[in-house]
């Protein structure tokens, strides 16, 4: 009979509350505020030790969180209201936060959450992405263009190409298309809108979100059509190209029917080496 033990204190302990975004942020939230109400009515200020418990909690529940940036976000949510609660000296109603939520909501609508949060691209990102992907592209796509941030870029490599950009957001959608006025951008769900057509689709999501990318570019791309992906692989998927990108970020390029990209221009050839994911 195995050694139990031996195999339990093997395994690294990776705590995970397996729950979908933003689901566990909410929780530790949450949790804080239970807390530091508990502790409240034990008689604790809310500025003082209240405050550090409730902290402490939605600190330990945020380590369950995926990524550095999500744990920032379940840890930091819970101190910031209080903080700001607290500032006020108890003379704004409690409606009044809710009201102070719906821009936000408006913004980032609650669907687009399972979605990578807002993290725009880099200006210089995607340097040298016109070396690897020949001949140039004349149907572009950014799946999730938030601001436009990616579609600028992808404007700068490829002047003459027709621009598209999927976002959810409505004002993020308008915004993006008066940000590029060269891009053709709509709002729309980027996982129910068509790939077909394009020549390269350029996303900056989550990891958990490329397997499902990856699927949709086989189903609906031409066979040697560019998946192109900022910072996040296709698990279990062998690049066609990799570069480093100018901020550290890698860029993940893919070609749909698992085909391999061209040789690259000038002799060059594209780094493998890359910073590990959120």
């Amino acid at each position: 009979m195995p050694n139990l033990s031996a195999h339990i204190a093997r395994r690294p302990w990776s705590p995970s509350l397996h729950l979908r975004w933003p689901l566990p942020a909410v929780l530790a939230w949450s949790a804080g505020w239970g807390t530091a109400i508990a502790c409240r009515h034990a008689g604790a200020p809310l500025a003082g030790w209240a405050l550090l418990a409730g902290a402490a909690v939605a600190a330990a529940l945020a380590l369950a969180c995926d990524g550095l940036r999500r744990r920032l976000i379940a840890a930091g949510g819970f101190p910031l209201s209080a903080l700001a609660l607290a500032a006020s000296a108890g003379e704004v109603a409690a409606w009044a936060w809710l009201l102070a939520l719906l821009p936000l909501a408006l913004v980032y609508p609650l669907r687009a959450w399972r979605d990578a949060p807002f993290f725009p691209t880099p200006a210089q990102a995607l340097a040298g992405l016109d070396s690897v992907v020949q001949p140039p592209p004349a149907r572009v796509l950014d799946a999730g263009c938030g601001l436009g941030h990616g579609l600028a870029a992808l404007q700068r490599l490829w002047p003459r190409a027709e621009l598209r950009g999927y976002e959810w957001s409505l004002p993020m959608a308008w915004l993006a298309a008066r940000r590029v006025p060269g891009a053709a951008v709509q709002r729309a769900d980027m996982w129910a809108g068509s790939w077909a057509g394009f020549d390269l689709v350029y996303l900056f999501q989550r990891p958990e979100s490329m397997a499902r990318a990856w699927a949709k570019a086989q189903t609906e791309m031409a066979e040697g059509a560019w998946l192109v992906s900022l910072e996040f692989a296709v698990p279990g998927v062998p690049p066609a190209a990799q570069l480093p990108g100018s901020d550290g970020r890698p860029v993940f390029v893919y070609r749909s029917g698992g085909r391999h990209a061209a040789p690259l221009a000038r002799g060059k050839r594209a780094s493998t080496a890359g910073r590990p994911g959120r």
